[in-house]
């Protein structure tokens, strides 16, 4: 297992926390992301921000674009307007689940469209 996927799966169980980035207070899935990869997380975005132009610019900036493996940061649409963040672990994705309050391991394929990867190492 890569490093930035046994960091995220050593997440699991966090609680969600909007604009959350330290796992003892809480995590949204940027906050993740900077958690698992070791990386700085951008801040001042909304709940709704379905610019994916920006999002994919903003992830080129800090990681190398890759296909979806082991460890790599997904970019998502979770839905209108709404752009999620997850990691790829081997069986599945790690991301923070607002619905379940918490970090999670979903299972299989997301269930979301893939906008794009990024190497989370390295």
């Amino acid at each position: 297992m890569s490093a930035v996927a046994a960091a995220a799966v050593a997440l699991i169980g966090v609680r969600f926390r909007l604009h959350g980035r330290d796992p003892a207070h809480g995590l949204d899935c940027v906050g993740l992301v900077a958690a698992a990869t070791g990386r700085a997380a951008p801040t001042g975005y909304g709940w709704r921000s379905g610019d994916a132009a920006k999002a994919a610019a903003a992830l080129d900036a800090q990681f190398q674009r890759t296909t979806d493996s082991p460890g790599a940061v997904l970019l998502l649409r979770a839905g209108p307007g709404q752009l999620h963040l997850a990691i790829r672990v081997g069986d599945g994705i790690v991301h923070a689940d607002a619905g379940l309050r918490r970090v999670a391991w979903r299972p299989g394929a997301p269930p979301w469209p893939v906008l794009g990867c990024w190497k989370g190492e390295g």
